[in-house]
């Protein structure tokens, strides 16, 4: 039964309702697509943490911080900033320990292997501030004895800090980077904290050398001042031996020339530190 118009139509159920078709069907073919599928790439950005960008080999400030590029993030200005020496200073004292063990046996020859990878600054520092108020107080006492004991007036010479403190900070930045710019010009490049480093644990034989030279004979302190600089000579010398060889035929004309300079340094201490004039 159906309804049209308001009454109802009654319809043959034998019968059958033909099918109508849609006008409004149309047939859709899709063409063959022309994208590729590319294939994910080996190196990954910053952002997923994966992979980072190459760096030069003696890129000095690339050390990586826990992983990320937040070190050259701000270029040429970072560099100037507290943040970008803050990796340098991140150091336990078991290694900073460790490293001054390895500067008094300078013969072994692995401290710049052994620190390739983590350079500091932290030793260096402290070593060269040390040895600044040592040479100062040492200085200090021993002219202030000798005066007693020969019943002369003595006074402080403030000379002895500033002093000091220009000879050991000027030396251990004036030389790593003299070095550094003659490294790179014959195709041997270093780091140049890495120079940092091992410079200022080189002087660390020093302190125990200005502590002995309170023994008042002159000849003792002469034997003295030549260990230390023969010492700290040897362990600096042999640590770039390695590196240095690839300097060319030069590379031995370069290593007696460090060995001579940390001599020299040996000398003007004994000279100006280890000398006592009343």
């Amino acid at each position: 039964m159906m309804m049209s118009g308001g009454s109802y139509t009654n319809i043959d159920h034998h019968g059958s309702v033909p099918a109508v078709p849609d006008p409004g069907h149309v047939t859709v073919k899709f063409a063959d697509s022309n994208l590729q599928t590319i294939p994910p790439s080996a190196t990954l950005g910053k952002i997923s943490g994966g992979t980072n960008p190459p760096r030069d080999a003696d890129d000095t400030f690339s050390r990586p911080v826990n992983g990320t590029d937040e070190s050259q993030s701000g270029g040429w200005l970072h560099r100037f900033t507290v943040g970008a020496y803050k990796p340098y200073f991140d150091v336990d004292t078991s290694d900073v320990v460790e490293r001054i063990k390895e500067s008094l046996f300078p013969f072994r020859g692995t401290f710049t292997e052994n620190t390739a990878n983590n350079p500091d600054l932290y030793g260096p520092f402290w070593i060269c501030t040390t040895l600044i108020f040592v040479a100062a107080s040492i200085g200090t006492f021993v002219t202030y004895i000798a005066h007693k004991l020969k019943k002369q007036e003595w006074n402080y010479d403030i000379n002895l800090v500033t002093w000091s403190a220009g000879v050991f900070y000027g030396y251990v930045t004036i030389i790593p980077l003299a070095l550094y710019v003659v490294l790179k010009y014959f195709s041997a490049p270093s780091g140049l904290v890495q120079l940092f480093c091992l410079y200022g644990y080189s002087l660390f034989v020093f302190i125990p050398a200005l502590c002995l030279s309170v023994v008042p004979l002159e000849i003792f302190r002469w034997v003295i001042a030549g260990l230390a600089g023969f010492m700290s000579a040897t362990f600096v010398a042999l640590n770039l031996k390695a590196h240095i060889n690839s300097a060319g035929e030069r590379w031995f004309l370069i290593v007696v020339s460090i060995f001579l300079l940390q001599l020299a340094l040996s000398v003007v201490l004994k000279l100006y530190l280890f000398t006592v004039t009343v």
